[in-house]
């Protein structure tokens, strides 16, 4: 029972996340089975994530490492753009080509409900390993920052799927794992109120970034468009 407690409170965040997201939707909201397929394409994502993190620890990626420079790198690469980057084409492979990715918003929802698979199954090993107080930060903080970076990827996707010859993934890939990195650099170095500082300050500079993405796509969306001319 109190696994299956554990278990809920690890979905929770995802699930809310995943709803708030399909209610930001306003114009067209995409069917539920394809949002549910992006979410595992999330989950199956977890797979490529952690061959290549062993990759980048066999090529001397150490998040954890008391060298400051070599820890950042290492979580900007060996883990910000690992994971961002395989949450990320699945979506780009599977999903954007297909007619139901037909405006600017759907970006943004894919790539969150892929991020929140990605999230939620991590969320589950470390609420069942580590406990409540895992799961009640990693609720308000680490769920929600995955989602921004998701909002983040998924902007830059419905940009190129209106205007396919903007050069915008790359950048945006590297932005997004940026954030990620900084954000992990700042927990993963025990200093008190820097860290906190530096974690939230990285968190809410992602906030800030993926509310003016979703009011931007919301207001480019064609079906928004069409209402108001009508």
């Amino acid at each position: 029972m109190v696994k299956l407690s554990l278990i809920a409170l690890a979905v929770a965040p995802g699930l809310a996340i995943g709803i708030f997201i399909y209610w930001k939707d306003k114009w067209e909201k995409e069917p539920l089975h394809w949002l549910l397929y992006a979410f595992l394409l999330g989950v199956l994502s977890v797979i490529p994530t952690l061959l290549l993190s062993f990759l980048a620890q066999f090529l001397g990626s150490e998040p954890e490492s008391d060298m400051l420079f070599i820890s950042l790198i290492s979580c900007v690469l060996g883990i910000g753009l690992v994971e961002e980057f395989c949450k990320f084409i699945f979506v780009r492979w599977l999903i954007f080509p297909k007619k139901i990715f037909n405006e600017p918003f759907d970006g943004i929802t894919y790539c969150v409900m892929s991020a929140m698979g990605f999230a939620t199954l991590e969320n589950i090993m470390y609420v069942t390993e580590h406990g409540v107080a895992t799961g009640i930060m990693r609720a308000f903080l680490s769920v929600p920052a995955h989602a921004t970076w998701g909002i983040l990827l998924g902007f830059a996707l419905g940009i190129k799927k209106m205007n396919p010859s903007v050069p915008i993934l790359i950048p945006t890939l590297f932005l997004a794992s940026l954030l990620h990195g900084l954000f992990d650099f700042f927990l993963f170095h025990g200093w008190g109120i820097l860290t906190l500082i530096g974690a939230l300050g990285t968190f809410a500079l992602s906030i800030y970034l993926s509310k003016k993405a979703i009011r931007l796509h919301q207001d480019a969306s064609p079906f928004g468009i069409q209402r108001m001319d009508h």
